[in-house]
């Protein structure tokens, strides 16, 4: 069993059809999966920034302060004590905590499937014959974007209350565009819209997915999907 959508060219025109793998497009959402691969990417990708040194790690406190006994004042040993102002911290957070969650391949496949099928069944998923850009031009790919866009909109389902005026349409660009390989013009015409990511099929990622609420592929895109998760 498949499913039909339309293919687009750059100029919002549709030219044609192609059928969607059912086991790729079109499987049932779960939600305590999709919650998980989503943490686990989350953590693998958090870095350790906060550190507090230790009694052993701060610098100084080698001599005893004082003598022992007959000054009157408490016996101490190191003026890097974790009670001396400018001594360590104790039980503080370390840089060698260790956030990162495992899961296994075939529940992350699993998630990015839910999450593309989640985009055909609300409207949200665009494929187009190719992306190709006369050299860096941000204006032009603005321009081509924006017709997609529209085609988007009329497919999606409708939001109640939104202004459709050309400042909030900016403001409420939320798309991932999908392309079949690395494309340097692409890539470098598109990196500074406010409201969109281009990614190559390589880095295809379950919290990208979900981030973007609009989702454009490319024809080669959908083949090599459709190759990598049919099975």
């Amino acid at each position: 069993m498949s499913i039909k959508i339309n293919i687009y060219n750059q100029k919002a025109e549709a030219i044609g059809e192609m059928n969607l793998a059912d086991k790729v497009f079109g499987v049932a959402a779960n939600k305590n999966l999709i919650h998980q691969a989503v943490v686990a990417q989350m953590a693998n990708n958090r870095q350790v920034l906060a550190h507090t040194k230790d009694r052993s790690e701060v610098r100084g406190g080698g001599k005893k302060p004082w003598r022992q006994k007959g000054t009157g004042r408490a016996r101490a040993g190191s003026s890097r004590s974790p009670i001396w102002k400018g001594g360590g911290v104790t039980f503080g957070p370390l840089k060698d905590r260790n956030f990162s969650k495992k899961i296994n391949k075939k529940m992350k496949r699993g998630a990015i499937v839910m999450a593309l099928s989640d985009k055909v069944a609300g409207g949200n998923l665009l494929v187009v014959e190719k992306l190709d850009v006369d050299g860096y031009k941000t204006k032009i790919f603005n321009k081509i974007i924006e017709g997609l866009e529209k085609v988007l909109n009329k497919s999606s389902k409708p939001e109640t209350g939104a202004k459709k005026t050309e400042k909030k349409k900016e403001k409420n660009r939320s798309v991932l565009i999908i392309n079949e390989k690395k494309d340097e013009k692409v890539k470098y015409s598109g990196r500074n819209l406010v409201g969109a990511e281009i990614i190559n099929l390589e880095n295809i990622n379950i919290v990208d997915l979900l981030r973007y609420r609009n989702l454009i592929l490319t024809v080669e895109s959908v083949k090599k999907l459709e190759g990598r998760y049919k099975s």
